[in-house]
């Protein structure tokens, strides 16, 4: 395999091959979500890393399908009080940085205002969705937390900076195994769904891109946060514990990490894409800006060149990224159990945005730091 340009401007031309006449991607065009909202932060981030201006053309076009002139956001409702549907609001700091326009600001504000009045366990931290009473799973922190704390800096309520250190803080006592450091994808505080454990309250597995989304919330809002914020070096702590963690399950052939994390050789298991991209993205920008110990820049530089060496190929096509876990959730209907008989059922894609997003991201974090 060939590199003729960077990683991640591979896989953005590829998607950007894929889009209709307009100019606009029909999986970016259709909703605002998380997966395309993932996706166009990679866009913006692009664009600043390459100073290519169509990255960032690409990145508004798509937002501006959905950010209406009155700051209200096309096919947003805020009481459905959904984590997921933050995520894409990441995208309206560039925005607002590079037009000034008041629609992207009143835009921020109206999610930040949902995070206010997010439903909360007893001891403050936000349920994954209305529909999942009591319940916070990993998923959510990166959903949330990096735009509060983006949200915070930019308009001066540092406040909110305590609520984001809440959020992640709880999260991880009340997911982390003791044994293994690993966190558990979700947890119920009432104790009341089929899939958790009746006396933690916790999922029974580690679903490796679970872990891939806290590692993500984790090192993108403590990119925001105040040098002196008392929290900032306990939150750095549970990161560098975590990272640790990732390290003792990440597969030592490979350098890529399991769909279920702990039980790397089980039958049906698997090497997964998305989860193993966010690792490495989290762990190389966390070792670039100090957050990590400069051990871990190893880690990172193995679990990428597993991506590429095992995972990703290039042909007339573009560039394809295989191995990519569909999706994955607890309860709901069909019921998901958070058995590993689920996780490792789940369908397993390629080229999907849930892994391509994330491996652009990780692509410029590593060309980011080549000397």
């Amino acid at each position: 395999m060939k590199q003729q340009t960077s990683w991640a401007v591979q896989t953005a031309e590829t998607i950007m091959s894929a889009s209709d006449p307009q100019g606009y991607h029909p999986e970016l065009a259709k909703r605002w979500a998380y997966v395309p909202g993932m996706t166009l932060l990679a866009y913006a981030r692009l664009w600043r890393q390459t100073g290519e201006t169509k990255y960032y053309d690409y990145m508004k076009k798509h937002m501006d399908l959905f950010v209406q002139p009155d700051g209200s956001i096309r096919g947003y409702t805020i009481e459905e009080y959904n984590l997921d549907q933050v995520n894409q609001g990441k995208v309206l700091f560039p925005l607002l940085h590079a037009t000034g326009e008041p629609r992207f600001e009143k835009a921020a504000h109206l999610l930040a205002a949902q995070l206010q009045g997010q439903p909360r366990t007893s001891e403050g931290g936000f349920w994954h969705k209305k529909v999942y009473p009591f319940q916070m799973w990993l998923d959510g922190l990166y959903m949330s937390s990096p735009f509060l704390a983006e949200y915070a800096k930019t308009f001066g309520r540092t406040e909110l900076f305590d609520e984001v250190a809440v959020q992640l803080l709880l999260v991880e006592r009340k997911t982390r195994d003791p044994k293994t450091g690993l966190l558990f994808h979700g947890w119920d505080e009432s104790a009341e769904q089929r899939w958790c454990d009746p006396q933690t309250g916790r999922s029974p597995h580690f679903w490796s891109r679970a872990m891939g989304w806290y590692a993500m919330a984790v090192v993108d809002a403590l990119e925001h946060f105040p040098v002196d914020h008392p929290k900032r070096g306990t939150i750095c702590g549970i990161f560098e514990r975590m990272a640790g963690a990732l390290e003792e399950v990440q597969d030592p052939a490979s350098g890529l990490w399991h769909q279920v994390l702990d039980c790397g050789g089980r039958e049906g298991n698997y090497l997964e894409a998305s989860g193993s991209c966010m690792f490495v993205y989290a762990i190389a920008k966390g070792v670039r800006l100090g957050y990590l110990s400069r051990k871990f820049k190893s880690v990172a530089g193995k679990g990428y060149r597993g991506l590429l060496e095992h995972l990703v190929e290039t042909d007339g096509d573009g560039l394809h990224l295989h191995g990519i876990c569909h999706g994955a959730g607890l309860g709901g209907k069909p019921y998901r159990d958070g058995s590993y008989e689920y996780y490792i059922r789940e369908a397993v894609v390629s080229d999907a945005f849930m892994g391509l997003a994330p491996f652009m991201l990780a692509s410029m974090e590593m060309e980011a730091q080549q000397p």
